[in-house]
């Protein structure tokens, strides 16, 4: 028994593996579509997003070599300061220095604050749709939020220690993998289909489907002639062509 089910679940897999290969093209074709519309989407639909970056140093005291416990001061400043950045008190600053048509939620979205491992500096970035808007945000973003850390803290202010960069580059969205992924979901999607349609379709198409789900033995089979079709157009053509010879 073990044996025969085995068997029945292999000839299913083939079958669903010829179903598969006779939908070929149309799942090359799904899939070219779908790349196409996703890259043309991506490129002339989705607006392009710039990042700007600008990099404050945390200090605690303006001793010129600082002691171990000066330094664990300030890794942990360094973490608190991380927070503070996105504070709103910081954020509704910068939108009334900068009179930005948003909101605290908006402008949170736009920030990203990165502080990168056994070190004292923070990394600020800004995207935003215009590249002139994302480097003016983070500067004035690094301002605000260096004088507001040195207000609450009681400490000295973070160093700022280079401008935001005017972007060049686009950072988002990428063409090329929306295009890809684009293809990959119109492939999946048309071979999920056909499955679909696999599973759900339980006629009868084979001697071996009779035995299958009749439990019935298949004594014989007759032929089906696809070009019957074909044959009777050229018995007419003949009949024609006699009647032709038979006057002339």
């Amino acid at each position: 028994m073990g044996t025969n089910q085995d068997d029945e679940v292999e000839i299913d897999l083939l079958d669903l593996f010829y179903a598969l290969k006779r939908g070929i093209w149309l799942i090359m074709i799904a899939g070219l579509l779908a790349a196409g519309i996703a890259g043309m989407y991506t490129a002339f639909v989705m607006k392009p997003v710039y990042t700007s970056s600008t990099m404050l140093y945390v200090v605690n005291k303006s001793t010129a070599l600082p002691s171990l416990t000066d330094l664990q001061l300030g890794t942990q400043l360094t973490k608190d300061y991380k927070v503070m950045i996105t504070s709103r008190p910081v954020t509704r600053k910068v939108i009334e220095n900068l009179d930005l048509n948003m909101d605290h939620e908006t402008l949170v979205q736009k920030i990203s604050v990165d502080n990168p491992s056994d070190t004292r500096v923070l990394t600020i970035s800004v995207q935003d749709n215009d590249p002139y808007m994302a480097k003016l945000i983070v500067d004035e973003l690094a301002v605000v939020a260096s004088a507001r850390m040195a207000e609450i803290m009681d400490s000295a202010p973070p160093n700022i220690i280079e401008e935001g960069n005017l972007p060049t580059r686009k950072t988002s969205p990428s063409i090329s993998k929306n295009t890809m992924m684009g293809g990959i979901l119109g492939v999946f999607l048309v071979m999920f289909l056909i499955v679909v349609e696999y599973l759900l379709n339980d006629s009868v198409r084979t001697p071996e489907d009779v035995e299958r789900y009749l439990g019935l033995t298949v004594l014989g089979t007759i032929p089906v002639f696809g070009d019957e079709k074909a044959s009777g157009k050229a018995k007419r053509k003949r009949l024609r062509r006699k009647r032709h010879a038979s006057r002339s």
